[in-house]
């Protein structure tokens, strides 16, 4: 048994009875085949969520702090993480996003599930923030389709993104999946780029009923 099924049989129905998710649309993600997950980020348990509501594994990119703590926290939580297809990398500096593009491509190319929020970090007050173009690099250079989800309530269970999540509802809705196949070879056209980002935030933003900012959450946040 891998450690992905041990988690979800163990964690899985503690999970659903703390966060109790309505899960909706999820026949949109393909049974098999490369699969891009494209969602908003309001809190840290988002990513405990996502895996668990999910047939199929979804790997994601995690900070490599989220699996070097020494404590029993620390460890706990790099073995979850870990097991459940987080990808620690060193996103600081300037080829932390070089890193993450090509965990990702190399994730989509052995055609499995990557989860990925275009936002690039939590959202600072529940809106949703300009998309980085990193989501449309992975679908124009693999072929992959996306499939946008939202996240809906998570952010009320965990406001702040820190501390133990209190028990509610939460909603996971995925949408039907994209695909721009149209734009095959035109990953370096950043018009391009740009307007495939777009159109995946949109539909995020149509599936969260958030208000959308056309701003990076990074900028917001160091405003």
């Amino acid at each position: 048994m891998s450690r992905f099924v041990l988690i979800k049989a163990v964690l899985g129905p503690v999970m659903r009875l703390m966060f109790r998710p309505r899960v909706e649309g999820a026949e949109h993600i393909p049974g098999d085949g490369p699969v891009i997950l494209a969602g908003n980020h309001l809190t840290f348990i988002d990513s405990m969520i996502l895996p668990l509501v999910c047939d199929r594994q979804v790997f994601f990119i995690g900070k490599d702090e989220y699996v070097t703590g020494k404590s029993l926290k620390g460890r706990l939580m790099a073995w979850f993480f870990t097991g459940v297809g987080m990808i620690p990398v060193d996103r600081d500096g300037g080829r932390g996003g070089v890193a993450a593009l090509m965990t990702g491509r190399r994730v989509l190319e052995e055609g499995k599930v990557f989860g990925i929020y275009p936002e690039g970090t939590r959202s600072p007050d529940g809106r949703l923030y300009r998309g980085r173009t990193g989501i449309a690099r992975l679908t124009l250079m693999t072929g992959a389709p996306v499939v946008p989800f939202a996240m809906i309530g998570t952010d009320k269970l965990q406001p702040g993104g820190a501390g133990m999540p209190r028990p509610g509802r939460v909603t996971v809705r995925f949408g039907e999946a994209m695909e721009f196949s149209r734009y095959e070879g035109m990953d370096r056209d950043r018009y391009v780029l740009r307007a495939v980002t777009d159109s995946v935030m949109t539909e995020v933003m149509r599936l969260s009923g958030q208000e959308y900012v056309d701003m990076y959450a990074t900028k917001a946040k160091a405003a």
